[in-house]
């Protein structure tokens, strides 16, 4: 299924009971239906001889048969002339539509917790199969919280996928010590030190940018051996971040370092003697250049300088530039912020993977057989081992990020005929690869899409911005709970991906490929369409 959006509610109207599919199968009603068409395709035909025209194409059109007073039965019929013959949807498309269409209200019901759904229905919730699709997100946080705590004899950090090869290098030891550094076991130690920090918020700063200065300012924190607080988060500033984590990264992803050191480091704020020793640190006591383009930890060597080449800029791979440290740093620092999602965050993501790929799944779920009809056990392997798989997504899947916009002051933007030549490209390798995960700001580059018929994209529906407005314009018309929780799922997705194709010009999709280089897609490349910048 396309994307269309996040989740709405599919009314139990449109959905058909199986009760209803027995009446609409009675003698009486196939007779009245049967009529009904016949009368039809008379008319159609004593029409076309009338008239001059080549073709005739008939509505879409609905029939209620008055066999049944209290369920109302719609089949809907769709016809059209092709070289003047007339195609029905037969009697099986419909039913398996409809059945696709129960199972799939039915997991739309279950994410809103709606027991009326199915109470009216006659069902359990408990009846319904698992989605491939959807996490328990209640259960998965609890989970989370379990893995963010230093366990002896855990394989740490739980959050890195794949060995060395298939990441940047010393990937798996960088996130642990990273970690290490963030919870130390005693945050009243007298000789901790902290820097605490709000996010970027200064107009025209997008959530990349804010990312991007993050990770400086923790750059910063590991070479003065200070634990980094991320205080006020301004775009979480808004009603889907419930009490406090309202204002804070916390409302997305787990904290970046424990309750413990954040109250510790609050306290310590409010005393003079603590900023005038130098044990709490702020924004304001570093230059620009050092948040920025400041020195990158080197506690770990130089592992930038034998990364294997796996990008490629203008037809060749980019082995050596002059920001290889940063690209590693950016990549660490990243992967550590973004470790674990928090409950509202999962919530945000299993809406958009089932307005993406609901249907897809409930298709699968059906070719095993009536869902109806089995009953649903929960074994001790589906509580404690499956239930810790990642969701299901159609794969192979591409994601392309097209960045235009307001960007082109910056760097020489690529209208998407570009992207998608590097995505042809990636396809005639494997040819196995014909979707996209689509993430953009612009209408028209979702216009063009439709003419790419040999590709099945999805994409979030929103309001997409038209023209050259600047991005803080765009955003503000979106509303600030809309332009945060798009984005940071669309780039969510964009990370789980497959093949990369973007514009490393782009922060945004910089940081993407620093997802990628640590989430064991190394080996999977990324293609870059910009020739004049790509860090």
């Amino acid at each position: 299924m396309e994307a269309k959006g996040y989740m709405s509610v599919k009314s139990l109207e449109r959905v058909l009971s199986e009760k209803a599919l027995k009446l609409g199968n009675s003698f009486p009603c196939q007779i009245c239906v049967v009529g009904l068409l016949c009368g039809i395709c008379l008319t159609s035909l004593f029409l076309a001889a009338l008239t001059s025209l080549g073709t005739f194409e008939l509505a879409a059109f609905s029939v209620s048969p008055t066999c049944n007073s209290t369920s109302q039965i719609i089949n809907m019929v769709e016809t059209s002339i092709d070289h003047r013959k007339l195609k029905w949807k037969s009697k099986a498309e419909i039913e398996e539509n409809d059945q696709v269409n129960l199972l799939v209200s039915a997991w739309d019901n279950l994410l809103l917790n709606n027991e009326d759904y199915f109470n009216k229905l006659g069902m359990n919730k408990s009846d319904v199969p698992n989605a491939p699709h959807l996490e328990n997100c209640e259960e998965s946080t609890r989970v989370r919280e379990r893995l963010d705590t230093l366990i002896e004899n855990q394989t740490f950090p739980p959050w890195i996928n794949g060995g060395e090869e298939e990441n940047y290098p010393l990937t798996s030891r960088a996130q642990r010590e990273i970690w290490i550094h963030q919870h130390p076991l005693d945050c009243e130690n007298k000789s901790l030190k902290f820097l605490v920090a709000d996010w970027e918020t200064l107009p025209g700063f997008g959530i990349g940018a804010q990312i991007a200065g993050m990770t400086g300012l923790l750059a910063i924190a590991v070479n003065e051996n200070r634990v980094l607080v991320a205080n006020h988060y301004n775009r979480a500033d808004h009603d889907g971040c419930k009490g406090s984590s309202r204002g804070s990264w916390s409302c997305y992803f787990l904290p970046e370092t424990s309750k413990e050191c954040r109250k510790r480091a609050f306290e310590l704020m409010e005393k003079r003697e603590a900023w005038e020793s130098g044990i709490v640190t702020g924004k304001q006591n570093y230059s620009t250049k050092q948040i920025w383009a400041g020195h990158i930890p080197k506690l770990w060597g130089k592992p930038w300088s034998y990364m294997k080449p796996t990008t490629e800029v203008n037809g060749s791979l980019i082995s050596v530039h002059r920001k290889m440290d940063r690209r590693w740093w950016r990549a660490q620092a990243v992967r550590y912020l973004m470790r674990f999602q928090t409950e509202y965050t999962c919530g945000l993501m299993n809406a958009a993977r089932h307005s993406a790929f609901g249907e897809e799944a409930a298709e699968i779920v059906l070719s095993a057989g009536d869902w109806r009809e089995k009953k649903k056990v929960r074994t001790e392997i589906e509580e404690h081992v499956w239930s810790n798989l990642r969701p299901w997504i159609p794969r192979p899947m591409l994601s392309v990020h097209v960045r235009m916009g307001d960007k082109a002051c910056e760097m020489r933007v690529a209208a998407l005929e570009e992207y998608m030549r590097l995505a042809d490209r990636i396809r005639d390798r494997f040819p196995e690869l014909n979707r996209i995960w689509l993430s953009t700001e612009m209408k028209e580059v979702v216009d063009r899409s439709k003419d790419y018929g040999h590709w099945r994209f999805y994409y979030t529906q929103v309001a997409r911005q038209v023209g050259n407005k600047s991005m803080a314009e765009y955003e503000a018309s979106l509303g600030r709970e809309m332009s945060t929780n798009y984005p940071l799922v669309n780039f969510l997705m964009a990370s789980e991906a497959d093949f990369f194709v973007g514009a490393l010009g782009s922060t945004w999709c910089f940081l993407i490929d620093g997802m990628r280089n640590t989430g064991g897609k190394v080996m999977s490349g990324y293609l870059s369409v910009n020739k004049d910048r790509f860090w």
